[in-house]
């Protein structure tokens, strides 16, 4: 894991697909480590460091209480990479309705050939 890189960046953090998956995990709300370790299949140890990175980027928020660790999502830190990804999704859409638009004039074209 390419510590320096990582730790600032939140492209990084979400490019491994453990940190995805602690993140799915996380969707539904708070959970504890050991909730976290029961539903990825990664050590405890590993889902620590997991998490450290993904608090160090800001996509997770800990608290604590007592002995335990709560993590939670912190969606507004994923407004670049959702910026990012919007504009590719806006370029395919652009191109499937180009797709579209081909299609129906083609099948326009095959009718009025019928007639």
């Amino acid at each position: 894991m390419a510590r320096a890189s990582t730790t600032t960046d939140v492209f990084n953090a979400v490019g491994d697909a453990h940190r995805r998956a602690i993140l799915d995990v996380l969707l539904t709300g708070e959970k504890s480590v050991g909730a976290i370790v029961g539903q990825v299949s990664m050590p405890q140890p590993h889902v620590s460091r997991h998490l450290r990175v993904l608090s160090e980027v800001g996509l997770v928020e800990r608290r604590t209480e007592g002995r335990h660790r709560f993590y939670r999502l912190a969606p507004d830190q994923l407004r670049p990479l959702h910026d990012w990804v919007a504009k590719y999704e806006r370029a395919i859409n652009d191109r499937l309705d180009r797709i579209e638009d081909y299609l129906t004039e083609l099948q326009r074209q095959g009718e009025d050939s019928d007639t």
